[in-house]
């Protein structure tokens, strides 16, 4: 699933493209809003929220959600489209660009005084201008008994962080993401990393892995082969669910809890 800093980089693109343009055609592929019409509306801004997206006209405002598999994609007016027409789920035409929302998992259109309903549950956004740390903190610690891996993708502790992130954090802390969150040797050292990871990954990209996805590679610190298993499941699941859900670490430098 597209993290935190995808949708960052997302709404800067759509940005770049849309802004402070009047649309020429507008098509939601979505039943509930396929009667939406918001041709001559001007595009007043794109953003970002954690995993959400937002764009605003000065009387809706879009969102969306990747989930798994969607993405927003740009072209010039006329320019063939890179991915299958029946995959589109939103289009929004200029006079010289068009931007397609793809396999979308989230469409809404609301009216731009009920757009925080989206977001008013999550917890503060680690690329956004509400990044609060000792909220964060305070949320974290009210579920003080739960692995950090787990607390880590909670959107409403903290918007942002996926499935490759938390292993990641967890990695550089050197904690194992079973760790509950009160046994953290440091909690707000391992918040200021995740701020660090995501705004770093956001604003300098590409980034490369340390620890996801290195199943039995050697870690960069001790040469350990990394290990990757499921945090809270016990049941057999298949190697997309094992990617996309589970957790990767150093047994060396991050030694399970009790061990």
């Amino acid at each position: 699933m597209p993290e935190g800093d995808t949708v960052f980089l997302t709404a800067s693109r759509l940005r770049l493209a849309l802004e402070g343009k009047t649309l020429t055609r507008s098509d939601f592929r979505v039943p509930r809003y396929a009667t939406v019409d918001l041709v001559g509306q001007r595009i007043e801004g794109v953003s970002s929220y954690g995993k959400h997206l937002f764009i605003r006209t000065p009387q809706v405002s879009v969102h969306t959600h990747l989930k798994m598999e969607g993405e927003w994609r740009t072209y010039c007016a006329g320019e063939r489209w890179t991915r299958p027409r029946v995959a589109a789920r939103v289009v929004l035409a200029t006079d010289d660009t068009e931007a397609v929302g793809f396999s979308l998992g989230t469409v809404a259109v609301l009216r731009r005084a009920d757009e925080h309903i989206a977001t008013e549950h999550l917890g503060p956004d680690l690329l956004g201008a509400n990044w609060d740390i000792s909220e964060v903190i305070r949320r974290l610690l009210a579920h003080s008994a739960q692995p950090i891996g787990l607390a880590l993708l909670d959107q409403r502790n903290l918007a942002g962080i996926g499935n490759i992130y938390r292993s990641e954090i967890c990695f550089l802390r050197r904690v194992h993401p079973a760790t509950s969150v009160a046994e953290v040797p440091d909690l707000l050292a391992l918040v200021h990393e995740s701020h660090r990871v995501l705004t770093k990954a956001a604003t300098e990209p590409p980034w490369r892995p340390l620890a996801y996805g290195r199943t039995r590679r050697p870690c960069q610190r001790c040469g350990t082969p990394i290990v990757a298993g499921l945090l809270g499941e016990t049941a057999y699941v298949d190697r997309i669910t094992q990617r996309e859900r589970g957790i990767y670490y150093c047994p060396r430098c991050q030694p399970p809890p009790g061990g």
